[in-house]
């Protein structure tokens, strides 16, 4: 089942003849449990396009299909909810809420939507993370690997249709990125869940099930490596 798709994703900056083409054309699908890289070097377009994903940003034509939802058909309120509810963020600078402990970043956007805690959900997430010893921590008490861990289980606890994660291993060392993606691809196996990250890093992207390649805007591998 196809979770996540794109047709004919077009985003241009500026005007010709200084015309920057950061999105050209990009159709891709995603299924359901699927764990996909999308591999570029800086300017390819690979961080474009996740935001058009996570419809944090418009494009100029073509739409992106979420759990069966045309997200660029909604206003912008109703996208800001969708978002919320569906689609769960993991970034390279973890965007932990300081003042809170580890298990309330993890259950805050549940708490903000106003839904009722899967308790026994959240707790199996929380251990697949190795975090239970860590639940009272603040975020400045923890290592750079658990504050990733965290950021991995907020995106995980309300169970979004996808996971997108941003550069998710960008600011951690080579042992510390390994195993905070080998926990990512457990946790996307255990829960059944959907992932799309965007890394420069070849070695983080062989332990996808699929790296996607994306060169000057336009998508030129998306096979199984």
């Amino acid at each position: 089942m196809t979770i996540l798709k794109t047709n004919n994703l077009k985003k241009y900056y500026s005007k010709e003849p200084n015309i920057v083409k950061a999105l050209d054309d990009v159709s891709l699908e995603v299924k359901n449990g699927e764990f996909v890289a999308i591999v570029g070097t800086s300017g390819s377009g690979k961080s474009t396009l996740l935001h058009m994903l996570g419809g944090l940003d418009r494009p100029n034509s073509g739409n992106v299909i979420v759990d069966g939802n045309d997200i660029f058909s909604l206003e912008d309120d109703e996208l800001t909810i969708f978002r919320r509810r569906k689609i769960g963020f993991i970034f390279q600078n973890y965007n932990l809420v300081p003042m809170l402990n580890v298990y309330e970043n993890i259950v805050l956007p549940i708490e903000l939507d106003g839904n009722r805690i899967d308790q026994e959900y959240v707790d199996q997430v929380i251990d697949t993370l190795k975090l239970s010893e860590k639940l009272n921590n603040l975020p400045n008490n923890l290592s750079g690997g658990q504050q990733q861990r965290v950021a991995i289980a907020r995106a995980l606890a309300a169970k979004p249709a996808i996971v997108l994660a941003d550069e998710p291993t960008g600011n951690l060392d080579s042992k510390t990125s390994q195993d905070v993606i080998g926990l990512l691809k457990t946790t996307s196996k255990k829960f059944n869940q959907t992932i799309v990250m965007i890394t420069h890093n070849e070695e983080i992207a062989q332990l996808a099930d699929r790296i996607v390649r994306i060169e000057d805007g336009i998508i030129v591998s998306k096979v199984v490596e």
